[in-house]
């Protein structure tokens, strides 16, 4: 049976990137697009890549305009989704790409957020291993109403969250640095994300722990088992339009040996459609992953330091943003995980 499906907030890159992967889907169909300078404009204007939406022009975003489907996708910026979310009680599934929803924690949200908080609703990120058992998926089947997490966010927590679960690695000394595509910034005009400034450029920002995604990724290294996670965070903006490549490190545990950990990772992510562990010795890039739902994983040991490296490579507008919001619909609705969503990149 098909679902009738709104997107809010389709002029931007995420709301792009849902309407590029939903006009595949099987069952999801596509009756409303919403933007807010750009309502009235048609579709293509915006997104001209999107020729199966000719056509289609984009609404104003109001809880009237989304009313009466059976799933509404929210990729609004962040602090503007709860409001809207709040008048839409009679969706059957809503499913938000903002971080109105993630934290659960009200005192975080403050601190890096700020603005009014609302609850947090199931967590949208299927793999994640959890210290009771079983992974995430188990929250998302039959859930109304998804939080999708952070970009970053999934690449640190797929890249550790195994070695967490299985103790393998300590929670208390992760450092973590991200070469980040400029798409993760959204769509507005920057100075600094223009192309003469990021051409032959990569840079930091949001350094010393005042990145938003830094207590969701604590919160979901605890979900995992860990206490009293302390993780050093680094975003690079580096001249690439979209992709993530986590390197994330963590000590190791005491009396922990290197097959211990290839053993761990192997037992999350052997079984996962999208999540790849890669054979030994080798490492991601970020064009591996380009357009498809796909989290590719390499680790190592470093004895000297007595460290796990963990690298994984997501595209971030797929499996970081888009490509998770759709997979966790379709579990909370019934269907195949997979449905709709690439496995398979784009190259050159």
């Amino acid at each position: 049976m098909s679902h009738t499906v709104a997107v809010a907030g389709a002029s931007g890159y995420a709301g792009g990137e849902l309407l590029r992967l939903l006009a595949g889907h099987p069952e999801f169909e596509v009756r409303t697009v919403t933007a807010h300078e750009n309502a009235g404009m048609p579709v293509t204007a915006v997104h001209p890549h999107l020729h199966s939406y000719s056509g289609l022009e984009f609404a104003p975003t109001s809880a009237e305009t989304l009313a009466g489907h059976d799933v509404v996708f929210l990729a609004l910026p962040h602090g503007r989704s709860g409001a809207i979310a709040d008048s839409l009680a009679g969706i059957p599934l809503i499913v938000d790409c903002g971080a109105d929803h993630r934290l659960t924690d009200a005192d975080q949200w403050a601190a890096f957020y700020g603005g009014e908080f609302h609850p947090p609703w199931a967590y949208g990120l299927p793999e994640l291993p959890l210290a009771a058992g079983g992974t995430q998926r188990s929250a998302l089947s039959g859930a109304r109403r998804i939080a999708v997490p952070g970009c970053n966010v999934t690449a640190i927590t797929l890249g550790l969250a195994p070695g967490i679960r299985d103790r393998i690695v300590m929670a208390d000394d992760i450092v973590a640095v991200l070469a980040v595509g400029t798409s993760g910034a959204g769509r507005s005009l920057r100075t600094e994300l223009l192309a003469s400034e990021i051409h032959g450029s990569a840079g930091p920002y949001a350094v010393g722990g005042v990145h938003r995604h830094v207590p969701e990724i604590r919160q979901n290294l605890g979900a995992a088992g860990a206490r009293n996670v302390t993780v050093s965070f680094t975003p690079v903006l580096v001249p690439m339009s979209r992709g993530i490549l986590a390197t994330s490190t963590a000590r190791l545990a005491p009396g922990i040996r290197a097959d211990e950990v290839r053993e761990s990772w192997e037992a999350a992510y052997g079984h996962e459609t999208f999540v790849r562990l890669l054979p030994e010795g080798s490492f991601p890039k970020t064009a591996d992953v380009l357009g498809s739902n796909l989290a590719a994983i390499g680790i190592a040991v470093d004895e000297a330091a007595g460290r796990v490296v963990a690298v994984t490579a997501i595209d971030n507008l797929v499996k970081g943003t888009a490509g998770a919001a759709i997979q966790s619909a379709n579990l909370a609705v019934g269907l195949p995980e997979t449905a709709g969503l690439p496995v398979n990149g784009v190259a050159p």
